[in-house]
């Protein structure tokens, strides 16, 4: 196999772009791999376990775009380096349909003044300059992308707040205004329950799980994962909180967060308080007693309980929750005796290969408190142990493929499946591995088909553990509603024609998970 590579000092394309020419690239007959990304250090260690990474390429900055390919033949490699340099500049001078394509704010509001909403979605280091832009011109901003400073965001919220405006973001993958999706969404029904989430695929994961319950959302506001920081002070969920408290259209309110700073707690549980409308909040891996006793507020533990108290508010029934939850972990057991089985002795540990980041965290929680052992990652748990390097398990692992060290000239997971086929197929090599979990998240913004990529995916894995005399369990959640253009149902027919394990929701697959390696 030869492997070719190019250097484009100083050039950036969009995350999406790279993919697409990267994919067709990987189609050309004689072409075995193909990558084209920014030259972080975290791509550049995919490369190397993806044998593509050459000595050239060590010296390239994150502002260089990398082009890789292995392929059959010197000259089929020198053929597919040139079609990359010719589709990227066709990508770059292509115009959409219909002609004019604003590059400012100020040209896409020549085009419709009535605008209200700006969505953001740059490189990181032009971003916070674009949402200034935008808060001038008197828009609420969703700043989609990464890698801006906290120094930014903090100036950015108090001047979004004295101008009466939302900043959502940055990072802020998922809002729902009036049922517009923005960002990362799900088709969703119309309702009365307001959620203000500092976690993209928490917000869709209690969305799409209230509307399998038949009850809709008024607004889905995302403020960033940041925002309850101390040093940010939660200033975006407070301020869409009391959006949302004098909203007509809402009466039941929804927070979601990891655990906020305590100053910020404070903020936040005095506003909810002094509302009429009950709000269900959910601090994820946070103390759930110490909410108990606050008037307004019912306590949630995880994502599926926060979704099932929010929807039993509508027809002011709160009751039977527990109950509901001890007879699922109930089949739990069950299930996980049976599955037990298929694992041999040397397979104990547990993989999760996350695309989001809070359903990342949530699976965190379960397994520490259901296996008492460390749970490493590359977004642990406050205290947890935190992966020297990314790109490698360590005994029991989630991974946040969705962290900015993995979306740095790389689409987020879920558009892209590529990083985390090569992640799974790299677990399913370990024989101490008995579990890999992971999420799929349909909807707006979110791959066309991906559980046929990753159906297949799972389907390589288990015919290379088979060869060596193993058995792997995968199990996944699916984070989306019948609507969406993916369609729930298809989506879980195909995973578990693979051979998948398909749970209601995340805690479900990550107290499953956790019960098979338990005891």
């Amino acid at each position: 196999m030869i492997v070719k590579t190019l250097i484009k000092t100083s050039e950036y394309h969009d995350s999406v772009s790279l993919m697409l020419v990267a994919r067709e690239l990987s189609q050309l007959e004689g072409v075995k791999d193909a990558a084209v990304v920014m030259g972080t250090d975290a791509n550049k260690s995919i490369l190397t376990d993806s044998g593509l990474l050459t000595e050239e390429m060590k010296a390239a900055s994150p502002n260089d775009l990398v082009i890789a390919v292995a392929a059959s033949s010197d000259s089929v490699a020198e053929a597919a380096l040139q079609k990359a340099e010719i589709l990227l500049k066709q990508k770059a001078s292509s115009a959409p349909a219909g002609g004019f394509k604003p590059k400012t704010i100020h040209g896409a509001l020549s085009t419709n003044p009535a605008a209200n909403v700006a969505v953001i979605s740059v490189a990181g280091r032009y971003a916070a300059d674009e949402a200034w832009d935008a808060l001038s011109h008197g828009l609420h901003v969703l700043l989609f992308s990464d890698n801006v400073s906290l120094e930014d965001e903090i100036a950015l919220k108090k001047y979004a707040r004295e101008q009466g405006l939302l900043l959502m973001g940055p990072g802020a993958g998922t809002t729902i205004l009036n049922n517009v999706a923005l960002g990362f969404a799900n088709v969703l029904p119309r309702g009365r329950v307001g959620i203000v989430s500092a976690a993209g695929t928490g917000l869709q994961e209690v969305s799409t799980l209230l509307a399998r319950h038949g009850v809709g959302i008024s607004q889905g506001i995302g403020t960033g994962g940041r925002d309850l920081k101390k040093e940010v002070g939660g200033i975006m969920m407070l301020e869409a909180l009391k959006a949302l408290q004098e909203d007509e259209g809402t009466s039941v309110l929804v927070l979601i967060s990891k655990p906020p700073a305590e100053e910020v707690v404070r903020l936040i549980l005095d506003q909810v308080s002094a509302s009429v409308k009950p709000a269900v909040i959910c601090f994820l891996g946070g103390e759930a007693s110490a909410l108990e006793k606050i008037p307004n507020v019912i306590p949630a533990r995880t994502l599926y309980e926060c979704a099932l108290l929010a929807g039993r508010l509508i027809p002011e029934e709160i009751g039977g929750v527990n109950a509901f939850l001890e007879v699922e972990n109930s089949r739990f057991a069950k299930q996980a005796q049976s599955l037990k089985a298929k694992l041999n002795a040397r397979q104990y540990y547990l993989r999760g290969l996350f695309s989001g980041g809070t359903l990342c965290y949530e699976a965190q929680v379960i397994w520490k408190e259901m296996l008492d052992v460390p749970v490493h990652s590359n977004a642990p748990l406050p205290g947890g142990p935190a992966l020297p390097d990314s790109t490698k398990s360590h005994q029991h692992t989630v991974v946040d493929l969705g962290e900015e060290e993995f979306t740095v000239g790389r689409p987020h997971p879920m558009i892209d499946n590529d990083l985390r086929i090569r992640r799974l197929l790299q677990e399913a090599r370990d024989p101490e591995v008995a579990v890999i979990l992971f999420d799929v998240v349909i909807g707006y913004g979110a791959h066309p088909d991906p559980a046929s990529e990753l159906g297949k995916a799972v389907e390589e894995a288990q015919k290379l553990a088979r060869s060596e005399g193993r058995e792997l369990i995968f199990v996944a959640s699916v984070t989306g509603t019948e609507q969406d253009p993916q369609c729930l149902s298809r989506t879980v027919s195909t995973l578990e024609r693979a051979g998948v394990i398909v749970c209601d929701s995340n805690s479900a697959a990550a107290r499953l998970t956790a019960s098979l390696v338990s005891g």
